[in-house]
């Protein structure tokens, strides 16, 4: 059983239950995901099932897509809804729309994100979350992120219901998001809110789209339980790989492949160290190999067949 499936992931479970749940459906154990997502947050996870596992390092550097609820009125402890309020509620009868579209092309392109404290990074082999959750914090180096595409995709509206604590508006809009792999959006929400002159979280997350999989290819873990054979809901292993160049191979190139020998392959358009695909006859992925431009060869390096 190799594949890939697309989850719409729900709110309130981890990527890890996610992977546990698919374990279980699919009855096997060889299971892994590409891109995490937190428990609050919904949509897109692209699930590796048996051998495609190994092609999850091919995956995990592929574009976002999101849409983003931001609040304006305080910033929390955790950047999103989850967390406490780090602040009072600030007014907000000063902010309007024209404000915030006025700073979002400051952040298009390549720019800086400090990695909050509440994430998985590691930094000398700790999670930053389990040093926060202990009420730790150290200094984290800032890292370059791609925003593509920056848009608002529902005006500000104002807010009470959610936050009956604070006794005050709380005001909310809707962004569109596509960016690169790494970008913490509510570090994000919280910048954008500090451009503006308020405080910010994240206060809705869904990922509507990872590299080339979007919500149309997905199923929900529901549907998933509910069919006979859940199987059939399996992706292609090629499909994960299929931006790369391919190379087809000769059943006995196949078969020496197979064994870890390496394809003599003159092209002038690869460059040296490109990844590509090693297909057989019949469109099977035998392997992903790795061009060598001074021995003009690829070496196959994940052999999967």
């Amino acid at each position: 059983m190799d594949g890939l499936l697309i989850i719409d992931k729900p709110a309130g479970l981890t990527s890890h239950d996610v992977v546990a749940r698919v374990r279980r459906i699919l009855k096997t154990k060889r299971v892994g995901h590409t891109g995490t997502l937190d428990p609050f947050a919904t949509g897109v996870m692209v699930i590796l099932v048996g051998k495609a596992t190994r092609l999850a390092q091919f995956l995990d550097k592929d574009e976002k897509e999101y849409e983003a609820e931001v609040r304006f009125g305080f910033e929390t402890d955790t950047g999103d809804r989850t967390g406490s309020a780090k602040s009072k509620v600030q007014s907000l009868k000063s902010v309007s729309h024209t404000d915030v579209e006025c700073v979002l092309h400051e952040f298009l392109g390549v720019i800086e994100q400090t990695p909050p404290m509440y994430s998985a990074k590691k930094v000398q082999g700790k999670k930053l979350y389990e040093l926060a959750r202990k009420g730790v914090e150290i200094e984290r180096k800032p890292v370059n992120v791609m925003i593509y595409e920056l848009e608002i995709i529902r005006g500000l509206e104002f807010n009470t219901k959610r936050n009956p604590d604070f006794g005050h508006w709380t005001l909310d809009f809707g962004l569109k998001v596509v960016c690169s792999a790494g970008t913490y959006i509510r570090t994000l929400a919280e910048d954008i809110g500090r451009k503006v002159g308020t405080g910010a979280h994240l206060a809705e997350l869904r990922r509507t789209r990872a590299g080339k999989f979007d919500l149309l290819h997905s199923v929900s873990l529901e549907k998933l339980e509910e069919l006979n054979d859940p199987e059939k809901c399996l992706i292609p292993m090629n499909a994960a790989v299929e931006h790369l160049p391919k190379i087809i191979l000769s059943e006995v190139r196949a078969e020496k492949t197979k064994n870890g020998l390496s394809t003599r392959f003159d092209d002038g358009e690869l460059e040296d160290g490109q990844a590509v695909q090693m297909i057989d006859e019949y469109e099977n992925l035998i392997a992903i190999g790795f061009y060598n431009v001074t021995e003009k060869v690829v070496q196959p390096k994940v052999v999967l067949s």
